[in-house]
């Protein structure tokens, strides 16, 4: 993915989003190419699927897929930053006799800037396994 977007050769970073970062559909930041801005959404939703440390921020992207502007794309691209500095980073899958179900979650009670919705997440354990 870093080489379908030209971003083989970058500086990695160690964080995914500047803290407090807030992102807006009325941004007036100049428009992107929305072929290649979906295109890269629709590839780090992809990647969520074993690198659940990048699910919270690319389902904040995602929010924009209609009103992207270069603010969305360089928060985008800071994501495929992070990816390379963690690229070992994954999850894996191992077997236990554990079958303990532990559950975590988190909420954002009205911090959307632009429509004051809520953001949940949640991960659960089965042992030491994570499956949703």
């Amino acid at each position: 993915m870093l080489k379908k977007f030209k971003m083989d050769s970058c500086k990695p970073i160690g964080a995914l989003m500047e803290c407090k970062m807030k992102l807006s559909k009325f941004d007036k930041a100049e428009k992107v190419d929305v072929t290649n801005f979906k295109s890269l959404v629709g590839s780090l939703q992809y990647l969520t699927c074993t690198r659940l440390d990048i699910l919270y921020v690319t389902g904040l992207i995602s929010r924009y897929m209609e009103t992207q502007t270069i603010t969305h794309l360089k928060a985008t691209k800071g994501i495929l930053l992070y990816i390379k500095g963690s690229i070992i980073f994954g999850l894996w899958f191992l077997t236990s006799n554990d079958y303990k179900l532990v559950g975590y979650s988190d909420n954002n009670w009205a911090g959307d800037k632009n429509d004051r919705k809520s953001t949940s997440e949640f991960v659960l354990f089965m042992g030491n396994t994570t499956f949703t």
